[in-house]
């Protein structure tokens, strides 16, 4: 089986719709203009948005975690350039 996943870099929610059971997010990218651009459309079956929302909004909550618990641990001194850039970390 072939992995085809697609990734966009979107920075907002142009628009969104729901039609015949399917909610259809199209996703933006700010422009070099400062306006949002169309960058790519989710779609996703309307009974599966309550889960799938609340998946971010878990997501959201261990990222807020995970940032203050860096800052707790990080010394009040100031920054350096490897302190002021986080590295990644994943959920799974």
């Amino acid at each position: 089986m072939s992995d085809n996943r697609l990734t966009i870099l979107a920075d907002g929610i142009a628009d969104a719709s729901v039609t015949h059971g399917v909610v259809r997010l199209t996703l933006a990218q700010t422009g070099p203009d400062g306006k949002p651009v169309p960058c790519g459309q989710l779609a996703v079956p309307l009974v599966q948005l309550p889960s799938f929302a609340n998946s971010l909004l878990n997501l959201l909550k261990q990222v807020e975690n995970r940032v203050k618990e860096q800052q707790a641990a990080a010394p009040a001194a100031t920054p350096t350039a490897a302190q002021s850039v986080p590295g990644s970390f994943r959920f799974g």
